[in-house]
C-alpha cells in the first residue's frame, strides 16, 4: 500500500528591545506568548530577529510544541536551531527552569509494546472498516520564497481547490470541482501545484505495516483537542518505505526513508494524528524536504460514528521555494451510485477553515 505526494518543482514588550538572547529567555518568551494568546505570526516575526548566545536543540523545541505553539513559531524555532548549531550548549538549569507542566512517567516497556501492537491491528483494519462515502476536500495552497536563515517564510496565498472525494470499495477518487470558487473541468491529477493522495488509510497503514519494520520509541504525553494522547516517534528505512514523492514536470520520483510521530488516544488507543517527514532525499532531487501532518476526528455517518480525516498540513521545499497545503475534509455523506456534492447554499460559498483548536497540541497529561 503506497501513499504519495506530488510537488511543484508583558514579557513580549520587555524582550522587544533585545535581539540577543539566551535559550532560556526564548523559552520564557514562547511560553508566555502561548499563555497570553499572542498571534503566531507576531511571535514568529520576533523570533526571526533573535540572535542566540547558546544552542537551541530539538528537545527544547519538542517541549514547546507540546504547549501548543503555532506552525510559524515552530518554523522560526527550527531556523534558530540551525543557526545556533555551533554555539555552546546551555546548562540544564537554563532550559528547564519554570516548567509549565510536569511530564507523567511513560508506560512500561511492556505496555508500550502492547499499545503499538493494538495500533498496528487498528491500522490494518482501518480502511476495511470504513463505509463507502463522499466528502468535500478543500485545499488552500500557499507558497513562499526560501527565507534567509533566521527569518520566517513570507507565505502568499496561491489558490483554493474544492474537490469531490469519493471513497468506494477502499479506493479514493478525486474530482476537482472548483478553483477559487469557480466551476472547473480540470483533472485534479493534472492541475499544477502541490497535491497529496492516500489520506484514508494508506498513510497510516504504511507506518504500522509489519513489513515496514518501523522503529517506535516513546516520545511524551500530551493533549490534542483536549483529549489526552500518547505520542510515539518512529523511523522507517528506505528499503521498506511506502513514502513516494514525485517532482512535477521532471518525471522523477523517489521512495524515501521517513520519520514522524503517531498520537494515540489515551483511552481508546485509536490513532488521532500521524506525521511524516521525508529523510535522506537524494541531493539532486528537486524536492529538498517534505512533511505531512494528518489529524483525525469523529464523524457521524449513516447513524454510526467513524474516525475520519479532519485536516492535514503538507509542506515541501525546493532549492528556492516553499509550498504549503492546508487541507480539510468536510460534509461527509454516504456514497451511492447517484451521490453528488452540489453547489447549493453550502458549496457555492467559501468554506471557512477549521478552528485551529481542533488540531492544537496542548500541555502534557497531568497525573
Amino acid at each position: 500500500m503506497r501513499f504519495r505526494l506530488l510537488a511543484v518543482a508583558c514579557l513580549a514588550a520587555a524582550l522587544a528591545l533585545a535581539d540577543t538572547l539566551t535559550v532560556s529567555k526564548v523559552v520564557e518568551f514562547v511560553r508566555s506568548s502561548v499563555k497570553t494568546n499572542l498571534a503566531d505570526k507576531d511571535v514568529a516575526a520576533y523570533l526571526a530577529k533573535v540572535k542566540l548566545t547558546d544552542r537551541l536543540d530539538d528537545r527544547v523545541i519538542e517541549q514547546l510544541q507540546s504547549i501548543g505553539i503555532g506552525a510559524r513559531t515552530l518554523h522560526a524555532l527550527q531556523a534558530l536551531r540551525d543557526l545556533s548549531a555551533s554555539l555552546p550548549e546551555p546548562s540544564a538549569a537554563m532550559t528547564t527552569a519554570a516548567p509549565v507542566y510536569q511530564q507523567a512517567p511513560p508506560p512500561s516497556a511492556a505496555e508500550q509494546g502492547r499499545l503499538i501492537q493494538e495500533a498496528r491491528e487498528y491500522a490494518f483494519n482501518y480502511a476495511r472498516s470504513l463505509p463507502d462515502f463522499i466528502c468535500t476536500e478543500v485545499v488552500r495552497r500557499s507558497a513562499a520564497p526560501k527565507p534567509r536563515p533566521g527569518t520566517a517564510p513570507d507565505w502568499r496565498d496561491q489558490d483554493t481547490l474544492q474537490i469531490r472525494l469519493s471513497y468506494y470499495q477502499q479506493k479514493e477518487q478525486y474530482k476537482l470541482m472548483l478553483v477559487d470558487n469557480r466551476i472547473t473541468n480540470q483533472d485534479y491529477e493534472k492541475v499544477g501545484g502541490a497535491k497529496s493522495f492516500g489520506d484514508f488509510g494508506s498513510l497510516m497503514a504504511g507506518i504500522f505495516d509489519p513489513a515496514s519494520q518501523a522503529r517506535f520509541e516513546w516520545a511524551r504525553w500530551s493533549y490534542l483537542d483536549r483529549r489526552p494522547v500518547m505520542v510515539f516517534s518512529y523511523f522507517i528505512d528506505q528499503p521498506r518505505s511506502h513514502y513516494e514523492i514525485r517532482s512535477e514536470g521532471t518525471d522523477r520520483r523517489v521512495i524515501s526513508a521517513y520519520s514522524g510521530l503517531v498520537m494515540l488516544d489515551k483511552d481508546t488507543h485509536q490513532v488521532m494524528c500521524v506525521t511524516v517527514k521525508a529523510e535522506n532525499l537524494p541531493a539532486d532531487f528537486p524536492v529538498k524536504a517534505a512533511e505531512t501532518r494528518l489529524y483525525y476526528d469523529y464523524v457521524e455517518l449513516s447513524g454510526h460514528t467513524f474516525l475520519l480525516p479532519l485536516k492535514s498540513v503538507i509542506t515541501m521545499a525546493g532549492d528556492d521555494y516553499l509550498s504549503r497545503n492546508d487541507e480539510q475534509f468536510r460534509i461527509y455523506r454516504k456514497y451511492s451510485a447517484d451521490s453528488e456534492i452540489t453547489f447549493g447554499d453550502v458549496d457555492s460559498k467559501p468554506i471557512a477553515p477549521i478552528d485551529d483548536s481542533k488540531t492544537k497540541e496542548g500541555p502534557a497529561v497531568k497525573h
